[in-house]
């Protein structure tokens, strides 16, 4: 039995039982993977279950997250690109229900929840009617904010509350009751509010010291405050697996500094009679052992380091002094001194939440029989002195055999590598039936990877998206050629080769102290660029806390660059005393921000912006194509070098790097800051 279905150009044929375990396959509709009756095209490997292929008998649908306009069925070949959807904010690629009106899209594993509004919700926690969510099984990236913890299971959700603000509640927190009696404040009863009472700016109370933003239970009479985390209808006593004694509760409020985390408390703690430790309750069932990308061992908590085994202990997270009486992460194999904050490393942009168990070896991990780079086979050998190198190899990426050039230059002298897209440099490989060429490094480059830009394990890959190039997250620049991702369901984080090269530290000589690696730089700006950071942006921030910031982007700049008129490198360089009537750049003949970085010939005077030194596209193979929505042609990669032509756009000459349309019927030239522009 075959279907024309409206998402896909070729006849879609019924498969009665897909197994995933013979072949992994993914639906297009809901992006789950195939198991069952379903409707697929082999020769695209085009899957659908059958119950999203029959999602076009209802094309239109009333939804009650958006009661204003029907929502039409699309696939995500209708779309400008792939989108996110409005109701669990996370990127897919699969169908959607969508309103062009108001640009509002829901991927249709969240249209398909079952919902219903709920009844008699106190108006004291939320001004607009919820909708109770009951077959929600996936996490969601905003927390609740009743607990400040990720939503996940049943929850009510606000459909009148949209970006930037929105309102999700687990079930457990909406269904709190309104007053408790609690044995700390035995006078009267605690209220629950949305949000903390008001408070000094200075107060160093518990709430303010861990800026609690959720709800709490609160006594105005005796300003007495408890967040959810300290609503204490738990046991007095609680035993966890991570520790071999069990923990008291304290039966009143003290302050303390926490035995696991060795930050403040100011509340009620919980005792170990036994270890005489004190520790706030969260800290209870802290893991003993996890992995983080930042270490290549499992670090194991301790809390019993004596001050005189060592002489100073320093966070290889944040880089400041830890505090070795209480307790830190830290590697247990010998000779190695790293070591963390509790709070750095459980933090949600370093660790997973994966606990390793107990006695586990990084070494067991090791698989002997199968290659660690995309090699797949040694064709032939050469020996250099006493080492056995490859000449001739089979790599995963190319269809032909590559041979290993120690010396000499390739055939085009402008070639690059399509590992990492830089200018051929020896040794590389090269196919002798196609220009395909890859740097040795990048031909063993290993299949995966941890990096400390992103808490799970990283992928080498060289696919791109349909356009046919990719963007990386670190240096937000678009890239071909390899680049590492993260394919964990939802996460689609994914950077480009140059960025991969960096660590966790950086010394740069742009600035004479040291710079380590912070993932959350909201409020910050990058010193070089100017760029106001994000929340979710890393950067390089300095070790002695100087007032100095680098965003990925400028802490990835090649140091030198090359100029068609200079027959010199030129020098990145980060400040310029010059006369204002001097600040203009070399190659487009516009001026300079005195105080922007740059890059100069001392020897010939010339100066240039980044981009007119380096390209709006530093990391897109010359000679690669990719398409758009704007242009019905695909797009050439190409460096002008003394035959300029104008940009059909903005009309100005395309120095330097361009965009080109080789059909015969256009033929013309574009700025990729132009192609935004480009209309058929």
């Amino acid at each position: 039995m075959e279907i024309q279905h409206f998402s896909h150009h070729h006849p879609l044929v019924f498969i009665q039982a897909h197994s995933v375990a013979s072949k992994a396959a993914f639906c297009l509709g809901c992006e789950k993977p195939v198991e069952g009756w379903s409707y697929g095209c082999n020769q695209c490997e085009f899957y659908l279950h059958k119950g999203c292929a029959e999602l076009e008998l209802a094309p239109k649908i009333q939804h009650p997250f958006h009661p204003k306009h029907p929502l039409t069925l699309l696939p995500n070949s209708a779309r400008y690109r792939s989108g996110i959807c409005d109701f669990c904010r996370k990127k897919f690629g699969g169908f959607c229900y969508s309103c062009f009106d108001c640009d509002f899209d829901l991927h249709i594993n969240c249209a398909l929840l079952q919902s219903s509004i709920a009844a008699n919700f106190p108006n004291s926690l939320h001004p607009h009617p919820l909708h109770f969510i009951q077959n929600y099984n996936q996490e969601d990236e905003r927390d609740c904010p009743g607990c400040q913890k990720p939503i996940y299971g049943p929850f009510y959700h606000c459909s009148d509350c949209t970006y930037p603000t929105f309102f999700n509640l687990h079930k457990e927190c909406a269904e709190l009751p309104l007053e408790i009696n609690h044995p700390c404040d035995r006078k009267h009863a605690l209220t629950l509010l949305q949000q903390p009472p008001t408070h000094p700016q200075k107060c160093s109370c518990y709430l303010c010291r861990i800026q609690w933003k959720g709800f709490v239970y609160s006594c105005s009479l005796c300003n007495f405050d408890l967040s959810l985390d300290d609503f204490l209808f738990s046991p007095p006593t609680i035993t966890v697996a991570s520790h071999e004694h069990p923990w008291m509760l304290v039966s009143r409020k003290m302050s303390f500094v926490c035995d696991f985390c060795g930050t403040n408390g100011d509340h009620t703690p919980y005792f170990s009679a036994i270890c005489h430790l004190l520790v706030h309750k969260n800290c209870i069932s802290l893991p003993r052992h996890i992995m983080i990308t930042r270490h290549r061992h499992t670090i194991s908590l301790s809390y019993s380091l004596r001050q005189n085994q060592v002489e100073d202990w320093m966070c290889k997270i944040c880089y400041e002094e830890v505090d070795i009486r209480y307790g830190n992460y830290r590697c247990p194999a010998s000779r190695c001194r790293y070591i963390a904050h509790v709070r750095c490393a459980t933090d949600k942009a370093i660790w997973d939440g994966t606990i390793m168990p107990e006695g586990y070896d990084e070494r067991s991990e090791e698989v002997v029989d199968e290659p660690w780079n995309l090699i797949t086979d040694v064709v032939e050998q050469i020996r250099i002195g006493e080492l056995m190198v490859a000449s001739e190899i089979k790599h995963s990426y190319h269809d032909h055999n590559l041979r290993l050039t120690f010396s000499g230059k390739t055939k085009d002298d402008d070639s690059h590598c399509d590992g990492c897209t830089r200018p051929i440099s020896t040794p590389f490989y090269s196919c002798e039936q196609c220009r395909f060429f890859l740097h040795k490094d990048c031909a063993e480059l290993p299949k995966e990877m941890p990096h400390p830009f992103h808490k799970h394990l990283l992928t080498l890959s060289n696919s791109h998206d349909e356009y046919g190039y990719s963007y990386c997250v670190a240096c937000r620049r678009r890239y071909q050629g390899f680049g590492y991702r993260c394919y964990k369901r939802y996460c689609r984080f994914g950077i480009d080769i140059q960025c991969m090269l960096l660590s966790n530290t950086l010394k740069h000589p742009s600035h004479e102290h040291s710079l380590v690696l912070v993932h959350n730089n909201e409020g910050t700006s990058c010193s070089a660029c100017f760029r106001y950071l994000l929340s979710m942006d890393v950067a390089y921030r300095c070790m002695k806390r100087c007032d100095f910031s680098l965003d990925v982007g400028c802490a990835s700049l090649p140091l030198t660059a090359w100029y068609k008129y200079d027959r010199h490198a030129l020098t990145l360089t980060f400040s310029d005393d010059s006369e204002p009537s001097q600040l203009y750049c070399d190659l487009c003949e516009k001026e300079r921000e005195p105080n922007r970085w740059f890059y100069y010939c001392a020897d010939c005077d010339n100066s240039l912006h980044l981009n007119c030194a380096i390209g709006d596209l530093p990391n897109m193979k010359l000679g690669n194509k990719f398409k758009t929505d704007w242009h019905k042609h695909p797009f050439t990669v190409v460096k002008n070098i003394w035959n300029c032509p104008p940009c059909k756009v903005c009309g100005e000459v395309c120095n330097g790097q361009a965009l080109e349309c080789k059909e015969s019927e256009c033929n013309f030239t574009v700025h990729w800051n132009c192609l935004w522009d480009l209309r058929e």
